[in-house]
């Protein structure tokens, strides 16, 4: 492999995106539960619930300014590195990403302080609305971004006149099928990160004895939670199969590590790709099962990467294990949050301590998928930056030099290392200190303002 300014602009393009993705994942799912956590403390008048909620806002605050902080430069990068990528398509891309300005973060500016600094200003309702309103603005966030990112795996709506690529119909772009199935898909995973993260430190508290009644409502929460939607995300995740398989078939052959044509055709559970040779080394498969999983019956013909043309092929090894460690993370999900369930409907969950050390363990499942769905899905799309319409190489800014994409990737990765590293301490200080004690002043809440006035002193010292 070859350090030109293509490669080391992909690799500095996925550092950066590696590192900005945890951050949005973690909060779109957060904004949610706090949300949630607010609206049943609105609802019940339950101080346990105030006492998460304000456990949680800091950590959130936290985890939001390091998503915007490392998702800027991403934005700057289209113009450094890919200069011609955004000349071809900018007038698509442009406006999704202004969208998503005008929506998702106009929502997010404008109430996120509120959420902050507004419980002892404004009414119980009002504070409710506004973490209801930060949540949809992060569920806008991802939905534009989806949109930009699903246009260019599947591009639709659009027309070529002199060399670029501009929009023709904006529902096909915006609302495209392959559009409504990645958005939820993504959404979902979102949710279920966040949704283990909180499983896993009230696993904690509970292993540690301390915070026991926080630590059992953010366990019982997360857990249902999970319970319920990872059999929806495992069928959008099918969903999604079915239109690689239609759009992108050298995608999903790379994904199986099949090299050829095969009726029927088998599955292989795991094997170490050979690129070179074009073979699978130790490979354990299961015959017709291809067939079944990607059309339905045990005799249909799939097609291997022979039938592509060598320069349109993706890299094998990153998509077939990207995709097998996803499905991984999904099924441990799966298993944790429904065996946890069975154990709470049996009144031992508090005293199982092998699954609460199982649950807090799994705590960056959430994580690990979101990030090897990624990879499945980008690395798999080349050679193609928009797929079928311009190739990744074609895309860079032509005066780029190796020197001067070496040299920023050296900076970035030593500026986001202690970034992160900082945020991620002083986020792992605040679970480990867990919520504060019970609080001293109670009110109804179905009045606009005595429980925020009289817990003004805590609320203030919690941020």
């Amino acid at each position: 492999m070859t350090l030109d300014p293509v490669i080391l602009s992909r690799i500095q393009f996925g550092f950066v995106i590696s590192f900005h993705i945890i951050f949005p994942a973690f909060t779109i799912g957060l904004a949610g539960w706090l949300a949630t956590i607010e609206g049943a403390r609105l609802a019940t008048g339950n101080a346990l619930y105030r006492r998460v909620f304000d456990f949680w806002l800091p950590i959130f605050a936290v985890s939001f300014g390091m998503g915007v902080v490392t998702g800027i430069v991403m934005a700057f990068q289209f113009g450094t590195n890919w200069g011609v990528l955004a000349v071809k398509t900018g007038s698509i891309q442009g406006p999704l990403l202004g969208y998503e300005g005008f929506t998702a973060f106009m929502l997010e500016a404008t109430f996120f302080g509120v959420m902050l600094l507004g419980r002892d200003r404004v009414s119980p309702r009002f504070y409710f609305f506004s973490c209801c309103m930060v949540t949809l603005g992060t569920m806008f966030s991802s939905f534009w971004i989806l949109a930009n990112n699903s246009w260019m795996q599947v591009p639709l709506g659009h027309s070529i006149v002199d060399g670029k690529i501009i929009p023709a119909d904006w529902a096909q772009i915006v609302f495209g099928p392959v559009q409504m199935v990645r958005w939820p898909h993504m959404l979902l995973a979102a949710l279920l990160t966040s949704a283990m993260c909180v499983s896993a430190t009230g696993a904690w508290y509970l292993l540690r004895g301390v915070h026991r009644a926080e630590g059992s409502t953010m366990l019982h929460w997360g857990l249902g939670f999970v319970a319920v939607a990872i059999p929806v995300q495992l069928f959008f995740g099918h969903l999604t199969g079915e239109y690689v398989l239609k759009h992108q078939p050298a995608k999903f052959a790379a994904i199986e590590a099949r090299w050829k044509n095969e009726q029927p055709a088998s599955e292989t559970l795991i094997a170490i790709p050979d690129e070179a040779a074009e073979r699978n080394l130790y490979a354990i498969s299961v015959p017709k099962l291809g067939s079944l999983i990607a059309s339905g019956n045990l005799t249909a013909p799939e097609v291997g990467l022979e039938s592509f043309p060598r320069e349109d092929r993706p890299p094998v090894l990153i998509p077939f294990f990207a995709f097998r460690l996803m499905v991984g993370m999904g099924l441990l999900m799966l298993a944790i949050s429904w065996v946890g369930n069975l154990l709470r409907w049996r009144g031992r969950l508090a005293s199982s301590r092998w699954f609460l050390w199982c649950t807090f363990l799994s705590f960056p499942s959430g994580f690990v998928a979101i990030l090897t769905g990624w990879y499945t899905a980008e690395v798999g799309r080349q050679p193609w930056v928009v797929y079928g319409l311009l190739r990744t190489r074609d895309a860079v800014t032509p005066a780029l030099t190796t020197h001067d994409v070496l040299s920023s990737l050296v900076v970035y990765v030593v500026v986001y290392w202690l970034f992160v590293s900082f945020g991620i301490y002083y986020i792992y200080k605040l679970l480990r200190d867990g919520p504060r004690g019970e609080p001293k002043a109670t009110g109804s809440v179905t009045g606009s303002r005595p429980l925020a006035i009289a817990a003004r002193t805590e609320t203030v010292a919690d941020l």
